[in-house]
């Protein structure tokens, strides 16, 4: 049996059928679908062409639907509709994607990168409208690939499969302490020294906590943990009220409360964070994520125009 359809059956005529039914005359009909009426009548006539049953009858001038015309019409509605459904997504697994991006980001990259790298966007897509979602490294690289985010600025992931970075810069990890202490007269912390401090962290997920966790590591002991919170800001705000010390990324240093003091850790506990911009490899050729890719690239750039000023000053 031949199941194929006859090549009188047309999206474009369908869209012209549910058109008129819904117009109820010729003249209205083209002038909705941008068509001349004639262009309408000979789109209809074919309809019954290829569906090989009488679709319409004529009361005078007047074109009147049939019961066969408004079932087809129901059917057509179902159709178009999945059609555009199909086209949408099969645009976004081809890497295209519509007028909205959802970025993942860390609470820490909030305070400057985020806006710098929305501005820039905007700048390039200005009708673009952009979703934040924030939340942990480990929670947004699953957003990521489960889809329910378009790309993360995070920590860059280890090995992860998939995943295409863009290095935004590399972020030098410090011990912060409360100011009026005896961290106030070093200039630098060795962490073997801290065995009887009190220390405050992140919650498991964050890149900072895992940092924190890698340096204890190198010292060799376990701290004392006696708190920990889901977000750097009130993190930084448990060190300033003296609850402990912890360690900090040099990142949020513009917004770092002044009761705390950044200190640089011995060598040999040196660390850094490489924070990225992440996608998956399949939406690499997504043009929306391409602006944002320029975008980065532009605050990398000024981002090092302004450290070798900085040293040469």
């Amino acid at each position: 049996m031949n199941n194929s359809l006859d090549e009188e059956v047309t999206f474009r005529r369908l869209e012209v059928l549910l058109a008129f039914l819904e117009e109820g005359n010729l003249s209205r009909t083209a002038e909705r679908q941008g068509i001349s009426t004639v262009s309408v009548h000979r789109a209809l006539h074919s309809l019954e062409s290829g569906v090989r049953c009488r679709l319409f009858r004529h009361e005078g001038r007047n074109l009147i639907p049939t019961d066969a015309a408004h079932h087809l019409a129901d059917v057509s509605r179902e159709v178009l509709s999945k059609m555009h459904d199909g086209i949408r997504t099969t645009r976004e697994v081809a890497g295209y994607a519509a007028n909205n991006i959802r970025i993942g980001s860390l609470y820490s990259l909030t305070s400057g990168v985020v806006p710098s790298l929305i501005m820039g966007l905007k700048l390039r897509k200005p009708d673009l409208h952009t979703e934040l979602v924030l939340g942990s490294n480990s929670d947004l690289l699953q957003r990521l690939m489960d889809g329910s985010i378009d790309c993360a600025l995070m920590g860059t992931p280890d090995k992860a499969q998939d995943i295409e970075s863009q290095l935004l810069f590399n972020d030098e990890i410090f011990f912060a302490a409360p100011r009026g202490t005896s961290y106030d007269t070093l200039d630098e912390v060795d962490l073997t020294t801290c065995r009887d401090e009190s220390f405050v962290s992140l919650t498991e997920g964050f890149v900072t906590s895992m940092r924190f966790a890698e340096a204890f590591r190198i010292a060799g002991y376990a701290p004392n943990v006696v708190m920990q919170t889901g977000d750097i800001f009130s993190l930084m705000n448990l060190v300033g009220g003296g609850i402990g010390c912890t360690l900090l990324p040099g990142r949020i240093r513009a917004v770092l409360p002044t009761q705390v003091r950044l200190i640089p850790l011995a060598a040999g506990y040196h660390l850094e964070q490489p924070i990225s911009l992440n996608f998956l490899r399949s939406r690499e050729r997504d043009p929306n994520l391409l602006s944002l890719l320029a975008a980065c690239r532009q605050y990398t750039a000024a981002a090092d125009r302004q450290a070798r000023g900085a040293h040469s000053g």
